[in-house]
């Protein structure tokens, strides 16, 4: 069982990690339609709350933990090979606070409705992550980052809409009510 744990853990850790990554890229690239206003990592970023909350629900907060610093280390390091160095360090700083927010925001409010949890974990860890990452990134820089900080948090929310059928799939996919309520890995 300890070696599943350690092999999921870093299946969450490794698709954080993508995510990140992806978001770095994307960041400093303006979305065609709205380039004033959005950048294309706005949708791809709330990707990284979902991974989040399916850790916590399916292993609990002690293990969505040890994810969130493997994702942040995995991250880190090839948003410095691959992105602006100003860019990483601001995602760094954002992701680790903004999922560490989700972790446990998720936590006290798991035994809610299913989708109770995720929707407020997400709702505030997206205004960290977006506050944060924007204004370590651009502060003082001539791009529009404050448009985009607003409109990235505005696809944000829609996009923890989107999400939340997939979130309920994987959640309801499991077969266990324990597994499902987390109540067997409900450790901090």
């Amino acid at each position: 069982m300890e070696r599943f744990c350690f092999t999921v853990n870093w299946r969450y850790a490794l698709a954080h990690a993508i995510v990140i990554v992806v978001a770095n890229l994307l960041v400093s690239h303006p979305f065609p339609a709205a380039p004033t206003f959005l950048t294309w990592a706005a949708f791809v970023s709330p990707v990284s709350f979902f991974v989040t909350d399916t850790c916590n629900r399916r292993r609990g907060l002690r293990e969505t933990r040890r994810m969130v610093r493997r994702s942040f280390v995995i991250a880190l390091i090839v948003s410095f090979l691959f992105a602006e160095h100003r860019i990483a360090i601001a995602s760094g700083t954002a992701f680790l606070l903004a999922q560490s927010v989700d972790a446990i925001v998720f936590d006290r409010m798991r035994r809610q409705a299913w989708c109770t949890a995720p929707m407020v974990s997400g709702v505030v860890a997206s205004a960290v992550d977006g506050t944060l990452f924007f204004v370590l990134a651009f502060y003082g820089s001539d791009v529009p980052w404050i448009s985009w900080a607003l409109a990235d948090y505005l696809i944000k929310l829609g996009m923890l809409v989107v999400f939340l059928p997939v979130y309920g799939a994987i959640v309801f996919s499991v077969s266990d009510t324990a597994a499902m309520t987390g109540a067997e890995h409900h450790g901090t």
